[in-house]
């Protein structure tokens, strides 16, 4: 039986998913399509219903639908309820379950490098759709505590209360507090899009080493200003496009139920650079 899934969103071309997912299926030989699919804001609840018409078998979400999906869900495991919102459905017969991969994806290049982050002090960089995701994570690995810095202090502070309920110590500051405070830090996320557009980063990373682990979820560029600088400072880098690979095999997982094939995935998708 030939299956098909789908990512949707809007913009949705530049999407590396389909390129990912359909060098997996090659690697196992699966009989399975990958398609980009465009659903315009406002226009999500009929999306969904055409992609019911065609028994599409799951589908990844992105922005702008990741938190109104969730009123189309019959489903919803605890990462995805935790988080407030779904990146990943697997259709069973017209039920629709929604998953968050965030989280996992996040970890993910953590534990294939063997990193610790029980007990770590984190420097959380932004407040928005990531952030949620990412926080649950520390909260899960139990690291010490999260200072969170925000250009917009009340999603910053919104965000602190969410960690606290999930168990992990955060402070909301504004980013431009951060100062040359950075060394003080275990670990440094960026989870902002700056980058994106290579503008350079927001902090200064004067004074961090090699025990520091810096970790840019932009992965388009690779080489973003932020993790050049900390390339300078010979610390940690975990890329953008890793968080990426941890999020698209673990959809490929729910999806098969089978492990995915990672290092094909990693080759097809730096191809993509």
């Amino acid at each position: 039986m030939s299956k098909s899934f789908a990512v949707i969103g809007d913009p949705i071309d530049h999407s590396l998913s389909p390129n990912i997912h359909s060098a997996a299926f090659r690697e196992l030989g699966l009989d399975s399509s990958y398609i980009a699919y465009r659903i315009p804001k406002g226009e999500l609840e009929e999306g969904i219903e055409g992609l019911k018409k065609i028994k599409i078998n799951g589908f990844n979400i992105t922005i702008p639908h990741k938190i109104e999906m969730m009123k189309y869900l019959d489903k919803i495991d605890e990462s995805c309820s935790l988080i407030g919102a779904v990146n990943t459905v697997a259709n069973n017969d017209g039920i629709l379950k929604g998953y968050n991969t965030d989280m996992d994806g996040f970890l993910e290049p953590f534990k294939k490098k063997g990193l610790n982050i029980a007990g770590d002090k984190v420097l959380l960089i932004g407040a928005g759709g990531a952030a949620r995701a990412i926080v649950a994570g520390f909260a899960k690995e139990k690291a010490r505590s999260t200072t969170i810095a925000n250009r917009t202090i009340e999603n910053a502070t919104n965000l602190s209360n969410f960690a606290k309920t999930v168990g992990l110590d955060a402070t909301p500051i504004h980013i431009t507090d951060v100062g040359n405070t950075a060394k003080n830090y275990d670990i440094i996320v960026n989870a902002t899009s700056i980058g994106l557009k290579n503008e350079s980063s927001v902090i200064s990373l004067e004074g961090i080493n090699e025990k520091t682990v810096v970790y840019d979820i932009v992965y388009m560029p690779m080489n973003t200003d932020f993790i050049r600088k900390a390339k300078k400072q010979k610390a940690t880098i975990i890329y953008g496009y890793e968080m990426l690979l941890g999020q698209a095999a673990r959809a490929f997982e729910i999806w098969h139920g089978v492990e995915a094939p990672y290092n094909a995935m990693k080759k097809s998708l730096l191809g993509g650079f």
